[in-house]
């Protein structure tokens, strides 16, 4: 059949901002209770609650929203033992019991504490958990590792520290382990494993510092099933397995991959026990996720048909995990570990689009800034019926993602698919910082957030463009949170891209210190400076300082209710950009935070920004998409602005 032949950005595609939406259910937080497997769906429908479902049917009815606000990121929002499960409602903060077939029983009062990363200790009729108490009156809250009777008493364990995580109890039930930080670190900069004994009445005694440091990121302790301490560590530049036994630290599996995972989000999971002497994991190399055996020191890779590992658990006969590729959306597997069988219980989307409008990325890695390479996925324009017009080279979007220890994956998203079935390249990009390639690579962001991010994402735009792979004339930038300053600062610092959309980003650094949670209230002395530097390096880097440099359109989309990144940050850029005459649009969304969950937020922004690149490019607007206000944008837009 032969394909149309049209403008790049203009094509017809059956991924419509509204699939976008609505056919991706977000999948996460697997538990295994025996045989039985419980993970969390989100309900796009429902206002993006989401919702614990197990093998009998769901647990949590609406309006139950499983989901905790620790560290505002969340995460590890409930636990299951014996068939009864333990969670944390979104909307109050309080633990709600719930058995299958009941309805949920509130644990706690309404007593402004929030809980995360739970762990039964059955023999004690107790959860341990992270509490954090935002009741004390201060400006931060307290942090500490408590345990929540089940007749809703609460008792602090461990405190002092500034955070806490991954409480693990030792299969005797005599031994508790956890992790914990201070600021100013960040915890894959450095945390420290700890184990206590367990007394009698249930309190701690004899704690002693396992490993880790100020210079060491220890993540995901888990006991074996014989009652080892096992942990992942960066010590040696890599996040790799270690045992601990008599006192002496052991390292499982030397290797120059990645075994663990920043700590963004409570109870993640990398690698679990078949038996005492097999563990299975999922690993890095180079951006791309691989399952393994690990027994007697040798590494045994498991066929998938996975790119991404995002998360696993593991009993005697299965492994279960969150796993994607380029052509499948991220799905919910059950591996049989004797026979290789390979069952898929959930999938966050349905059903895919036709195969002719996927784009498949190719990894790639260019030169960067002195001497780097820098590493990306680039994504080339799909769609079955529509072709470039002769000649033309299609507009590239630039991504630079959150975190910004973050880490692009290929698997497939249906938002990079709505843009490349409509003609657009898409660039991908795992700047310097990114997880993935090693503590080396991610220190190099260390004191150079808005520099190294920036020129790896003006490299990667060069590197296409001189490749004949993208239209230089209309190289474009998004990005979202940290990749929302990276954004605003390759428009302000380099004249590269022509527009650029900018999802509830980072402008001000001084403001982010001033209003950011407790969390990542000192993150910005790793990525930007230290506080006797602050000032000056805050107002170099910081995009609202340096508007006159800015000649590009943009378009700024915001959740009112975001927490993380506050309003007043996007407000303050489009009322400079506005005022120095620049076509600008601002897009804001009641309800929403750090983060878009409500179908008609995703469908809005979407068409929004689509709208916005096609004014911006002086392309036809498709019938039917809603039209943007852009300020100061005519109809005969030059090719670059004139300074104001």
């Amino acid at each position: 059949m032969t394909k149309q032949q049209a403008s790049c950005g203009t094509w017809t595609s059956p991924i419509s901002a509204a699939v976008v939406a609505a056919g991706a259910t977000p999948l996460a937080s697997l538990t295994l209770d025996g045989a039985n497997l419980y993970w969390l769906e989100g309900r796009a429908s429902e206002a993006g609650r989401s919702t614990l479902v197990g093998s009998t049917g769901e647990l949590t009815p609406a309006p139950f929203n499983v989901r905790s606000k620790v560290h505002e990121y969340g995460g590890g929002a409930y636990a299951v033992a014996g068939g009864v499960a333990w969670f944390s409602n979104h909307a109050d903060g309080r633990l709600y019991r719930v058995e299958a077939g009941g309805a949920p029983v509130a644990l706690t009062p309404d007593n402004a504490h929030r809980y995360a990363d739970f762990v039964v200790d059955a023999g004690r009729q107790r959860l341990v958990t992270v509490r954090e108490d935002h009741s004390c009156g201060g400006h931060y809250p307290i942090n500490t590792i408590a345990a929540i009777g089940f007749d809703g008493l609460e008792t602090v364990l461990v405190d002092g520290n500034d955070f806490y995580a991954a409480p693990r109890i030792s299969p005797d039930g005599r031994q508790l382990a956890w992790l914990c930080w201070d600021h100013p670190r960040m915890p894959w900069e450095g945390t420290e494993l700890w184990l206590a004994d367990i007394l009698q009445d249930g309190s701690l005694a004899n704690g002693r510092l396992v490993a880790g440091g100020p210079q060491e990121s220890i993540c995901q302790p888990e006991w074996s099933p014989g009652g080892l301490l096992h942990f992942v560590s960066d010590r040696t530049g890599w996040w790799n397995l270690y045992r601990y036994e008599h006192g002496v630290v052991h390292a499982l599996c030397p290797r120059a991959a990645e075994f663990g995972a920043p700590h963004w989000n409570f109870g993640g999971s990398l690698y679990g026990f078949r038996s005492e002497h097999e563990i299975v994991c999922a690993y890095v190399e180079n951006g791309v996720s691989k399952l393994a055996r690990l027994h007697g020191g040798e590494l045994i890779d498991i066929a998938t048909p996975y790119q991404e590992v995002r998360e696993l658990r593991v009993n005697a006969v299965s492994v279960a995990l969150l796993g994607g590729a380029p052509t499948i959306a991220l799905e919910l597997a059950r591996i049989d570990l004797d026979t290789g069988t390979h069952a898929v219980l959930a999938r966050s989307i349905g059903a895919l689009p036709p195969a002719g409008f996927l784009s498949v990325p190719r990894s790639i890695g260019y030169p960067s800034a002195n001497g780097r390479t820098a590493y990306a996925f680039h994504y080339q324009p799909a769609n079955a019926d529509f072709a470039p017009a002769a000649g033309e080279l299609p507009p590239l979007i630039v991504i630079g993602h959150g975190g910004p220890t973050g880490m692009a994956t290929s698997t497939l998203k249906l938002a990079t698919q709505f843009w490349t079935s409509r003609g657009f390249a898409v660039l991908d990009v795992n700047y310097g910082g990114s997880t993935g390639f090693g503590r080396a690579y991610r220190d190099l962001l260390k004191g150079q957030w808005g520099v190294i991010d920036v020129e790896d994402c003006v490299a990667g735009a060069r590197y296409l463009a001189e490749q004949g792979l993208a239209d230089p004339q209309r190289l474009l930038v998004r990005g979202s949170s940290a990749g929302g300053l990276t954004t605003l600062c390759a428009l302000a610092f380099h004249d590269v891209f022509k527009a650029g959309a900018c999802y509830y980003g980072v402008s001000d650094l001084a403001g982010l210190d001033a209003d950011s949670h407790k969390f990542e209230s000192h993150y910005n002395q790793y990525l930007i400076a230290p506080p006797e530097r602050a000032d000056a390096v805050y107002r170099e880097r910081s995009p609202i300082h340096h508007t006159d440099k800015l000649d590009r359109p943009m378009i700024f989309f915001q959740g009112l209710d975001d927490m993380v990144v506050p309003p007043q940050q996007s407000e303050t850029m489009v009322e400079a950009l506005r005022s120095r005459k620049l076509p600008v649009a601002y897009i804001t969304l009641e309800g929403e935070g750090h983060g878009f969950r409500k179908p008609d937020s995703v469908v809005r922004t979407l068409e929004a920004e689509w709208y916005f690149y096609l004014r911006v490019f002086r392309l036809p607007i498709p019938a039917g998409l809603p039209a943007v206000h852009i300020d100061n944008l005519s109809e005969k837009l030059p090719a670059k602005l004139p300074p104001a």
